[in-house]
């Protein structure tokens, strides 16, 4: 039988402590504040990782024995007490953060001796918090997996997930050292932050917090402290411990993104504002309701958006002629057409946050194009003798529309290379008899470009949604196996450096055997981000020469997109893959109208094609 979980019976507020993290002065600071609040020892928990990035774990871990009560064990516990390589936090390997973290972890492991560890190695990896007649489970990272990082930005599916995992009404969290709390379909999610480390806000603050009983359910206050952060720095300077974290405790900025969602990311350097908030607990049926369809996080705290991006200035990429500030727009005249794109419907078996198109199970604004209709336009090329070689397939999931496969079969058959752009998930998994059948028919003239967003679950599921990465990198792996011809697209949203993205690829590839040159631009294509609601920078005539670069180098020069819009009798041509619904980048219904001139009046045109210098073509 499992041990039994400890259980806190409070009667009175309850102070949360997430991660000291061998910061001694923070940790000072917060108990004084307990003091002053009269809040006992007995109602104090912490939620793991009393040992981390500071210069003093020894003195630390003394302390918090003395004066908190109940400390579940945090996965730099675990590390510890087993002797382990490292400090078990899951930072991406070849990642600043698991450089930084190398530093720590040999410092602490020195500093440590066996009565130290022997007490982390006691600790609970779980404690049931009783307040109010709810049942919260005070834990470090996951249920199950104590180094998961949860933010306020994951998915509310993976929350509701792991409060079922749990059978509590609610759960207190830490591990990634942000504070937050929401309410998950009427239960609670919470984390206290980090008192050892600022919470990415700009601001030296550290954070802690505190839970009482009300009217009405349970108020948590989320409390940021001022604290002696200078003698903290010196400490960690003279201890030799990496620079970087010193001056994270001054400039209150972590020194490394890299286990951020995108949404934290944005949010870096924006000040919080302590503040309370309200759980509206009404007894053990809270736990229980009935299972929503689409499972809704609702902010408690902190709320409004925070966000550091620029908004697009309303006067830019309205004129086609001239930019806002009155210089002649950038223009791009079609050389060739190399590329012809068929959309075939923007259904998708997934959701993706930011999909560039907004494919979605229930977006079909662009409807299927059918076998016929991509016969047409086959036919159109070869009528006018037109110097395309290449035909790419995208959507929504190319495979879920039903007359894919003999499109795709019909267009190898004419001599055309063929790129298909897909997640490899299901939709493409329950057609591999006849893939296999088409790729040993036609080879190397296939590729297939499966969207592998980032090289590490947490950061590919940020874009694409709990449970997408397996079955993507299983539909990868598939189709090594079976010698597919193979491309990989990521993307670049999180700020990452390009030859650390690269590499992890590279690792990644290698581990699964996966045939894709991870330093070559057509092999692994990083994607940038895009928002259309962001400022950039528009594209004058000018920007050629200042930028070194030439019409003839964006999409438009050499590709255009046929799609089908819901409710239309025929499909049109568009002027680019990434903007299907914009009429102003419609050409008409045959390719004899694709040579008409695009003007580069969409943020898209800046930030994917001139700026990013992004193509979606194989060339």
């Amino acid at each position: 039988m499992p041990p039994a979980i400890p259980t806190v019976h409070a009667r009175g507020p309850v102070m949360v402590l997430g991660g000291p993290y061998s910061n001694l002065e923070a940790t000072r600071a917060a108990l004084a504040e307990a003091a002053r609040l009269k809040i006992p020892r007995e109602r104090i928990i912490c939620t793991g990782d009393v040992v981390a990035y500071g210069a003093d774990p020894a003195a630390t871990v003394a302390l918090v024995r003395e004066t908190v009560a109940h400390i579940v064990m945090g996965n730099c516990e675990a590390s510890l007490a087993s002797a382990a390589a490292d400090c078990g936090c899951g930072f991406p390997a070849g990642s600043s953060c698991e450089r930084l973290s190398a530093a720590w972890f040999a410092h602490a492991a020195h500093a440590l001796d066996g009565d130290a560890r022997a007490w982390m190695a006691a600790l609970p990896p779980r404690i049931d918090l009783e307040l109010g007649g709810a049942r919260l489970a005070v834990i470090h990272g996951g249920v199950d997996v104590m180094n998961r990082f949860i933010f306020a930005s994951t998915a509310s599916t993976s929350k509701r997930e792991e409060i079922e995992r749990s059978g509590a009404d609610g759960i207190i969290a830490g591990h990634c050292g942000l504070p937050f709390t929401q309410a998950i379909e009427g239960r609670l999610w919470h984390n206290a932050g980090a008192i050892g480390m600022p919470a990415n806000d700009g601001t030296a603050r550290i954070w802690l917090s505190i839970l009482a009983t009300e009217a009405g359910g349970i108020s948590i206050e989320h409390r940021a402290l001022d604290y002696d952060w200078q003698s903290a720095a010196a400490a960690m300077r003279r201890a030799g411990l990496p620079q970087e974290y010193a001056t994270a405790l001054a400039t209150g900025l972590w020194p490394s993104c890299e286990v951020l969602p995108l949404a934290e990311i944005r949010a870096r350097g924006v000040p919080l504002a302590p503040g309370r908030a309200l759980w509206p607990y009404s007894g053990s049926d809270a736990g229980k309701r009935r299972r929503a369809r689409a499972c809704i996080a609702t902010p408690l705290w902190p709320l409004g958006e925070r966000d550091t991006k620029t908004s697009l200035a309303p006067k830019k990429f309205r004129d086609a002629e001239r930019t806002a500030t009155g210089e002649p727009r950038a223009q791009v005249s079609l050389e060739t057409l190399a590329t012809l794109w068929f959309n075939t419907g923007t259904l998708c078996n997934i959701a993706c946050r930011n999909c560039y198109i907004e494919s979605s199970p229930r977006n079909d604004r662009l409807v299927y194009l059918t076998r016929a209709e991509v016969a047409t336009y086959l036919d159109e090329i070869a009528r006018a003798r037109m110097a395309t070689g290449e035909i790419g397939f995208t959507g929504g999931e190319p495979f879920m529309n039903p007359d894919f496969l003999d499109m795709l079969e019909d267009t190898l058959a004419r001599g055309f290379r063929v790129l298909v752009l897909t997640n490899a998930m299901r939709p493409m998994q329950r057609t591999r008899a006849r893939l296999i059948a088409i790729r040993e028919r036609f080879g190397e003239r296939l590729t297939m470009r499966v969207s592998l967003d980032h090289f590490t679950p947490e950061r590919h599921e940020d874009e694409r949604g709990p449970r997408t990465f397996k079955p993507t990198l299983d539909g990868l792996v598939w189709l090594a196996r079976n010698g597919f011809r193979l491309a990989v697209a990521g993307r670049t949203m999180w700020g990452d450096d390009e030859g650390a993205e690269r590499a992890g690829y590279a690792r990644l590839f290698a581990e699964h055997a996966i045939p894709v040159d991870a330093f070559s631009p057509r092999e692994l294509v990083l994607f940038p981000e895009i928002d259309a609601t962001a400022d950039v920078s528009e594209i004058t005539e000018a920007c050629w020469d200042k930028l070194g670069k030439s019409p003839s180098d964006v999409m438009c020069a050499s590709s255009r997109m046929i799609v089908k819009h819901k409710g239309s009798a025929h499909p049109v041509v568009v002027a680019c893959t990434l903007l299907p619904y914009d009429a102003r980048f419609e050409l008409g219904a045959t390719l004899s109208a694709a040579p008409r001139t695009v003007a580069l009046n969409h943020p898209n045109c800046a930030r994917f094609c001139v700026l990013g210098g992004a193509s979606c073509s194989a060339r």
